[in-house]
């Protein structure tokens, strides 16, 4: 399976954003995509999630046969989690296998789901008002996991976690990327390296596959650096 985007382009008044993408992302990879800050990552996971409307160009999936992509297709995990804080996480996850039970395959249990996800017992009860940001982050993770999506866009999803938690997340994504197109939106270079297969560059406006191959981790590093200082 294939993401396959063709000259995508947007505009924010006479600000271009994304100038004519072509890119190809594939299923098994962890993409790191990697630009500074007002770069236009966002914007371009909000146009793959039609959240926003592009200019111009077209995106679709390739897998057998080319087909547009639909609502059940995208997992779109938000840097700032937004949960309904008036549930408990237990009741959040009821509702949310309930509404999508026909959708889900090979079904867990509630508190298998909370294993999976390293929550702990003592929260699995309590509001999600109550959860701190990194929590309001796992419980936004796994209702996009469950659903299992064709590709995950994750949208800086780590910041907000402790060093060993975020190494349990790492471990989680690498663990299920043989079934998913990931594309890990980040601006922290080292992590990256360490959990990406591919690492991209949005830089004005473009999607630049940094070729590492004959890279060592230090020429990996200011290969990336130099092509961040063009933005």
């Amino acid at each position: 399976m294939k993401l396959i985007i063709k000259n995508l382009t947007k505009s924010f008044d006479t600000k271009k954003v994304l100038q004519n993408i072509n890119f190809t992302f594939e299923k098994g990879k962890i993409y790191g995509l990697l630009g500074r800050n007002g770069a236009g990552k966002t914007t371009f996971f909000n146009c793959l999630n039609e959240d926003l409307e592009v200019d111009s160009g077209e995106f679709y999936i390739e897998d057998k046969e080319k087909r547009e992509l639909d609502y059940d297709d995208i997992g779109y995990v938000l840097s700032t989690p937004n949960v309904p804080e008036f549930l408990t996480g237990r009741e959040f996850l009821k509702f949310f296998i309930d509404i999508n039970e026909d959708k889900i395959k090979n079904k867990k249990t509630i508190d298998e789901y909370f294993d999976f996800m390293k929550i702990d017992t003592e929260d699995r009860d309590k509001l999600l008002k109550d959860y701190s940001h990194g929590m309001k982050n796992k419980m936004q993770m796994l209702v996009n996991i469950i659903a299992n999506p064709n590709i995950l866009l994750l949208d800086e999803p780590l910041t907000s976690f402790d060093v060993v938690v975020a190494e349990e997340m790492k471990e989680m994504l690498k663990s299920i990327k043989k079934d998913h197109i990931i594309i890990f939106s980040t601006h922290i270079m080292e992590l990256a390296l360490d959990l990406c297969d591919e690492i991209v560059i949005l830089n004005h406006g473009t999607l630049e596959l940094i070729d590492h191959t004959n890279l060592n981790t230090k020429q990996m590093k200011n290969k990336i650096i130099e092509a961040l200082k063009e933005e």
